[in-house]
């Protein structure tokens, strides 16, 4: 051990600010989320944000909140100086975005930093300017209501850690990305960002949760929206979600808040997932703004330096209840469509038979060819584990036709619809074959028993669930080594093959990580592997197995995607294809 490190010594104050600010100031955006919340907290109703050079060169946060004194103004610079708590046990009931008392010291510290601020009953404010954490001046000045923090040079006196800064860009989208996320958590407040000396946002106060969303965000994502309400006990969940139109590569577009706290914490990100589940493909995430309330004894908030992260004292009842309201958000009434077949000469030639997956889907009621009819109604038992029923946002589908690759070309109201009818049977597939829950579906013997050889790992995770797949109709057993011996299989998949369905199991089941999974995640792998193997994505669909297709689709209770989560429709609104025309 060196010799400088064999006595121990209590740290001078500037050192531990700066060690505290390597905790609490990451980057620029964390100074503007420190700031912001102390100006909410002081009651702001107005709140304006302006960053210069990614904020490494200024941040400065205006505000007309309570403002404070002189004393106040020079105590609230103090390590661990807070109105927001007063003993040890006010941790375990937060109820403010700031409680430490140690942001504005630590910021302090590691920039030039300048405070002004004034009560609004009193006759003049105060100006307090620091540097590195050293008092240069303290002044009585003119000021309106409110504080005004200024943070330049940030990190000029720790050069290692400004070198650790990303780009300008990158930084100043931080600082775009927490300014939005305050924005949509407190609607009432109004803000105004200017990054680099432009306005990129300006909010008046006093609008509703729609209304900001509205404000920020781009008009198609808005229209994918839906609403999340959820409550059990003292938890409640609210806020939108969108439909699986919209799509997105990473969780940059969910934001999630617990008590009026932009926050992340581990167990909303699983639940949403679980919530999305085959309706979003893998590595495929939702948009979405997510409100969580529960008392502040129910939820840590001071788990992590910079407060970004949550821990709830019940994670269960949060995640059980978040997965229920997203899925029944999920859950529409609109009605299914009329679906009409395109208007044509007739033809001298019966139409060929469907195959006998497509002709188990035809129904009795069959729409009139050339006039648009009320498609029937969804039996009352269709409702499968975790399958929530949407409905579809058109009133009338007719269709117009076929292109290449099989995509058909549909008619609605409001413009035109791509439909790809394979992903389409795949759903009606899927869904149809949970609908049963944990009844065996009836079972169709095979002429010739087939023989099908996996690899040594894929046999064993078959070989792990063979009492689950007899269960839901499909007749395999052990063949001895690592082959398997399929004679049956459930009625609604007769065409599938079952070479290929053992292969979409076992790799189902690696890809869901289903070997520790609850039964209903295995049922749902083994579900979307048996829709997968049973659809014939090379063989183009004739006139009637196109209709049957459709007609079961407007039934599903997720018509959007796939069980993979890939999109069964593709729409093109009439105003977009104005806009795309010029006539717009």
């Amino acid at each position: 051990m060196p010799a400088t490190s064999s006595r121990i010594q209590v740290l001078p104050d500037l050192v531990i600010n700066k060690i505290a600010a390597g905790e609490v100031v990451e980057r620029p955006a964390a100074v503007v989320k420190e700031l912001v919340e102390n100006a909410i907290d002081a009651g702001a109703r107005r709140i304006e944000v302006e960053s210069v050079g990614g904020g490494a060169r200024r941040i400065a946060v205006t505000d007309d909140g309570a403002g404070m004194t002189r004393d106040e103004a020079l105590l609230a610079l103090e390590r661990h100086a807070t109105s927001k708590i007063r003993d040890v046990a006010d941790l375990d009931d937060i109820h403010t975005l700031g409680f430490r008392g140690e942001a504005l010291a630590a910021i302090a510290s590691v920039s030039r930093f300048t405070l002004t601020t004034r009560r609004a009953e009193d006759d003049g404010g105060t100006r307090v300017r620091l540097a590195g954490g050293k008092i240069l001046s303290v002044e009585a000045c003119g000021a309106p209501p409110g504080t005004a923090m200024e943070v330049q040079g940030l990190f000029f006196n720790v050069p290692a850690r400004r070198k650790f800064l990303r780009a300008e860009s990158t930084e100043t989208a931080h600082i775009r990305r927490i300014t939005e996320s305050f924005a949509l958590a407190y609607p009432g407040v109004g803000f105004r960002l200017r990054l680099d000396g432009r306005e990129v946002m300006r909010f008046p106060p006093g609008a509703t949760r729609e209304e900001r969303i509205r404000e920020l965000f781009d008009p198609a994502w808005v229209e994918a929206l839906r609403p999340v309400e959820g409550e059990e006990g003292p938890v409640k969940v609210e806020g939108f979600i969108t439909l699986p139109t919209v799509q997105r590569a990473d969780r940059n577009d969910i934001y999630t808040f617990v008590n009026g706290r932009p926050a992340q914490a581990a167990l909303l990100h699983y639940a949403i997932a679980a919530a999305g589940e085959g309706m979003w493909p893998r590595q495929r995430h939702p948009a979405g703004v997510l409100h969580v309330t529960c008392p502040g004894t129910q939820v840590d908030v001071n788990v992590h330096p910079t407060k970004r992260e949550v821990r709830f004292r019940d994670p269960t009842r949060v995640r059980d209840l978040v997965i229920r309201s997203l899925r029944r958000a999920l859950e529409g009434e609109v009605p299914a469509p009329a679906v009409a077949a395109s208007p044509g000469p007739p033809s001298t030639q019966p139409p060929p038979p469907p195959l006998p997956a497509y002709q188990e889907m035809l129904t009795p009621r069959r729409p009139d060819p050339t006039h648009g009819a009320s498609a029937p109604e969804p039996s009352a038992d269709a409702s499968g584990p975790g399958l929530p029923d949407v409905g579809v946002p058109w009133q009338v589908l007719r269709v117009l036709g076929q292109i290449e690759g099989g995509y058909a070309v549909l008619e609605t109201e409001d413009g035109l619809v791509l439909l790809d009818p394979q992903a389409a049977h795949e759903r009606v597939l899927y869904e149809r074959f949970l609908e049963r829950g944990d009844a065996r579906p009836p079972v169709q013997r095979l002429l010739t028993p087939h023989t099908v050889d996996l690899d040594a790992v894929e046999a064993a995770r078959v070989r792990a669930h063979l009492d689950l797949l007899q269960e839901m109709g499909i007749g395999v057993s052990a063949f001895g080594g690592d082959s398997f011996l399929i004679d049956a299989l459930p009625a609604p998949l007769s065409g599938a093959s079952p070479e290929a369905l053992l292969h979409e199991v076992a790799l189902e089941l690696e890809q869901t990580g289903a070997a520790k999974g609850a039964p209903h995640r295995i049922r749902a792998a083994v579900a979307r592997a048996a829709a997968t193997a049973s659809s014939d994505r090379s063989r183009r669909l004739g006139e009637a197995e196109l209709q049957a297709v459709l007609e079961a689709l407007v039934r599903a209770r997720m018509p959007y995607t796939c069980p993979h989560g890939r999109p069964t429709v593709i729409q093109i609104s009439r105003r977009e294809l104005d806009r795309k025309f010029g006539r717009g």
